[in-house]
């Protein structure tokens, strides 16, 4: 008997280790489907689970990592890239995968020894090759290059990515009619391909064969009516042979496709201006704040010239797009075609900039990448853009138009009993969980930082129940759940009293002066929302720069930043292990710029809870706040791992220059 349930134990564990591993592979299999579909950020969850259960596989690394990278998120990418290598030291999609993401941060050198790398476990790999080409033209080897497509085309004659780099770099050689083979032979093998017609728009323009310009940059847009480049480019081309109405008018499409389209807002104002049409100017002051490049108080340009150079950028990166979507779409991917023709353009920008140094052309580009990380996000709509009427639903999350801003604190509230929040992920808090068992569970506190709106009349019932139960016992529990829903309900003065008599009955309740500090922060809150309050901010500035005392409302305002930090530090006196009361602090000091100590902070709450997203995203964009980009970039792939989504519009603005 003994020996007959041993094996029946055994053959338990077997069935239960087997089902584990169907499971797993379920996962894994959820989440590829994920990614094929775009729906990243569901990806990433499937792969995290996966990743807590079975560590050593490199699998899932590896696709979480592709994942972020078309979130863009290229740092996050390249970190699970790092851990499947490892795991995994012959896995030569990892390495040109992990190639393609240093590309994207402009790391080339270290990019093409990832290429090669991958080449040295899979010689004919094209992608990698033509990547490795793309790379090589990036750091102006065009001979490099020319021979990598050249070997990629001997193993696929009609490999049209490789066709179309090759035409590129000979354009960048001067071998222009070259290039027109080489896009000839793309169109004869993909004939409603509009970017190979736009390619040989460009070329015969710098041939200065208009009509075949035009008539390319037609066919481009009969196949493509949606492609804002053609339409930009055609226009340079009728405002070359002098028509600028007509150009007029296809630079009106131009923006209208593509609104952040910098270099259509100038060449309109410059169309505008020579017809003495109204709205040149405000196009010129677009086009700066889009591109400080198209800022005309830097230096002063032929606009003629400009204009070809802003159609060789713009070209080039349509390559770079449309190469990028298409590889996408394949299991393995190639990186898109680089600006060929940027490079070309660059090389005629050396002509019309006064003499700078290096040094000095470095300081300028590093105090421009500052000037726009610092920029106040809301404040940059005043430019009166164009927008689009709705976020892309593609799977894309960091292409949403979201205002950027710090993660809210946190704060006690509560849901009616078995409802259930799906929004945003519950922390668990033994100090929270205490208070719901004296409770007996009604109401049901939580800690949340979301908007807590849509439950006021029931908070409000709640303040009845307590005034009931107060009547019955005045002690400090009761004193504090009532000061709780006084502040969910917006009773500031209400919830101030209430906490103040349930610390004065107990002195030792953590949770009573983490409540009273976040309700000191909502009184400030709702201050500085009132309409006047900017005018009476501006007259105790001002009565300070006088040396003269500030009114008692706003001294008091002030202090109370002060009583609010001294709240926090004696929940945490109390309570040390209350990451909350961390992350509040730190947001705290974030708006009183003490930086340094935020960060400390922030990083104390993260040891104290590893997977706290929100404090990872506050502290990424401390960080890019203060110019340290890769450790901001890294800490919003964190967060984005962890499911704030924000992350990757954050990530995709600041951080991938």
């Amino acid at each position: 008997m003994k020996r007959t349930g041993f094996v029946i134990v055994l053959f338990l564990l077997i069935a239960g280790n087997l089902s584990a591993q169907l499971n797993i592979n379920h996962y894994i299999r959820v989440g590829q489907t994920r990614i094929s579909i775009g729906n990243y950020v569901g990806a990433i969850e499937y792969f995290n689970i996966v990743i807590k259960f079975k560590p050593h596989l490199p699998e899932p690394y590896f696709y979480r990592g592709v994942a972020k990278h078309r979130l863009e998120d290229f740092r996050g990418a390249i970190n699970d890239y790092n851990q499947a290598i490892h795991i995994k030291p012959f896995f030569p999609d990892a390495y040109m995968n992990r190639g393609m993401a240093y590309h994207e941060l402009r790391d080339y050198e270290r990019a093409i020894l990832d290429y090669n790398r991958a080449l040295e476990m899979d010689s004919k790999n094209e992608a990698a090759i033509n990547n490795r080409g793309i790379a090589k033209l990036s750091l102006r080897d065009v001979d490099g290059a020319i021979e990598d497509y050249n070997r990629v085309l001997e193993i696929n004659p009609n490999s049209t990515n490789a066709l179309m780099n090759r035409s590129n770099a000979k354009i960048i050689k001067g071998d222009i009619p070259g290039a027109i083979q080489d896009l000839n032979s793309v169109i004869i093998i993909r004939p409603h391909f509009a970017g190979a017609y736009l390619n040989r728009g460009l070329a015969r323009f710098e041939l200065n064969d208009f009509a075949s310009a035009l008539r390319d940059y037609d066919q481009a847009i009969r196949l493509e009516p949606e492609n804002a480049l053609a339409f930009n480019n055609r226009g340079i081309v009728k405002h070359k042979l002098e028509d600028y109405s007509g150009a007029i008018m296809d630079y009106d499409m131009a923006i209208r496709l593509d609104p952040t389209m910098a270099n259509a807002y100038f060449n309109r104002a410059m169309a505008r201006e020579i017809l003495r049409r109204p709205g040149y100017e405000s196009d010129y002051q677009i086009a700066a704040d889009l591109n400080p490049q198209y800022d005309l108080s830097r230096f002063t340009l032929n606009a003629e010239q400009f204009a070809q150079q802003g159609q060789q950028q713009q070209q080039g990166q349509q390559n770079q797009q449309q190469q990028q979507n298409r590889s996408q779409q394949q299991q393995q991917q190639q990186n898109a075609a680089p600006n060929t023709a940027q490079n070309a353009g660059n090389n005629s920008e050396e002509t019309i900039t006064p003499p700078r140094s290096e040094a000095d052309a470095i300081r300028d580009r590093e105090e421009e990448l500052r000037r726009r990380r610092r920029l106040n996000v809301i404040a940059s709509d005043s430019r009166n853009l164009p927008k689009q009427d709705q976020d892309p639903d593609d799977g894309r999350v960091q292409n949403r138009n979201m205002i950027i801003d710090l993660q809210p604190i946190f704060m006690i509230s509560a849901f009616e009993k078995n409802s259930v929040d799906y929004e945003r992920l519950q922390y668990y808090s033994v100090s929270i969980e205490s208070i719901n068992r004296l409770n007996n569970y009604d109401p049901l506190l939580t800690i949340t930082n979301k908007p807590y709106n849509a439950y006021r009349s029931t908070f409000e019932n709640f303040v009845l129940f307590f005034n009931e139960k107060i009547r019955i016992a005045e002690n400090s529990h009761n004193f504090l759940n009532r000061g709780i829903f006084h502040l969910l309900t917006g009773s500031y003065n209400l919830s101030l009293s209430d906490l103040n008599q349930s610390i004065d009955m107990d002195d030792s309740e953590a949770l009573a002066y983490f409540s009273r500090g976040n309700c000191r922060f909502k009184m400030i809150e709702h201050i500085e929302s009132l309409p006047d309050f900017s005018n009476q901010l501006t007259i105790a500035l001002e009565r300070t720069r006088q040396h003269q005392p500030a009114e008692p409302s706003m001294s008091r305002m002030i202090s109370d930043y002060d009583l609010i930090i001294e709240d926090y530090n004696k929940t945490l006196e109390l309570k040390p292990g209350f990451f909350f009361g961390y992350y509040n602090k730190a947001f705290i000091n974030l708006r009183l710029a003490n930086y340094s100590q935020a960060l400390e902070e922030l990083t104390r709450a993260i040891e104290l809870e590893p997977e706290f997203a929100e404090a990872y995203f506050n502290r990424g964009l401390t960080k890019i706040f203060l110019d340290d980009i890769e450790g901001g970039a890294l800490d919003l792939s964190q967060a984005g791992e962890l499911g704030l989504i924000e992350a990757y519009s954050v990530i995709k603005r600041y951080c991938n220059f």
